[in-house]
């Protein structure tokens, strides 16, 4: 595989529109791949993203940066209405824990 793909955030789920299994790729969210058999669309679209860089470095388009590669600070700004800003501090509040912890906590709840 090529250096530049292996490091890319993939993965395959189940389309009940196409009635297969789609390989994804979350720098390259275009591309897609569909099979029966979900190996095969994993492979597949590994090999889809190494053409496409492939490609892209040929015409020197810049490549997207494997998000696995990141450095992330752990700080994220979030905009909201001042009244949901208001219920969640309260909610928290009433938890006994700060606002930053009582957002960790349920966000934590909500991911894979």
């Amino acid at each position: 595989m090529n250096e530049n793909t292996s490091h890319h955030i993939y993965r395959v789920e189940w389309s009940q529109g196409d009635n297969e299994y789609v390989g994804l790729c979350s720098e390259f969210p275009s591309l897609s791949w569909l099979e029966k058999d979900p190996q095969k669309a994993f492979s597949g679209i590994m090999a889809l993203v190494a053409e496409t860089v492939e490609d892209m470095e040929r015409n020197g388009e810049p490549i997207p940066e494997p998000l696995s590669d990141r450095v992330y600070s752990g700080k994220i700004l979030l905009r909201t209405t001042p009244e949901l800003h208001r219920k969640l501090a309260v909610q928290a509040t009433e938890a006994k824990v700060s606002l930053n912890r009582y957002l960790n906590s349920h966000l934590t709840s909500v991911l894979p």
